[in-house]
């Protein structure tokens, strides 16, 4: 895979990551461990060990249910906002790393979709409950749909 598609898909995996933060960190534990990202011997190795992979994705589904609470906080509220720019910019170096391309790089790329993740899921969302007149609960879902599977592929790529 060349280096702009490498690059693309980090800041992709940080757009999901954008929509929920935990999703995109997951599946890219999940590509390591299966071998799919080459990261066995960088700083990353221990993303494709036994336990990391289960750890985040109950992290992950736990943030797909806790999403839909009343008390759930704002995704654009500084912590959760910086949490999410972090973790994107963390899983789009490891995509980038694992593919031997700059880890800096893909943090940057991943950084950025994390920021573009954030500000367009809630605009997104909000304007869809809006325009279709459901409940948040039912775009929440379909925004779930979307970052688990886009998740999944974007980290099948990589096989």
């Amino acid at each position: 895979m060349n280096s702009l598609t490498v690059y693309a898909f980090a800041f992709l995996i940080g757009a999901i990551t954008g929509l929920r933060s935990m999703t995109g960190v997951a599946a890219v534990c999940w590509a390591a461990r299966f071998g799919w990202l080459r990261l066995q011997s960088t700083w990353l190795s221990f993303m494709g060990n036994s336990i990391p992979p289960y750890i985040l994705s109950v992290l992950a589904l736990g943030e797909l249910v806790g999403d839909k609470l009343p008390n759930a906080p704002s995704r654009k509220s500084p912590g959760p906002f910086a949490g999410r720019v972090l973790i994107g910019g963390f899983a789009g170096a490891a995509l980038a790393t694992g593919s031997g391309n700059a880890a800096v790089l893909g943090a940057l790329a991943g950084a950025m979709g994390g920021i573009c993740g954030t500000l367009g899921g809630y605009e997104a969302r909000v304007r869809s409950v809006k325009a279709l007149g459901v409940p948040d609960f039912v775009v929440a879902l379909i925004e779930d749909v979307i970052a688990v599977g886009g998740a999944f592929f974007i980290v099948s790529r990589f096989d």
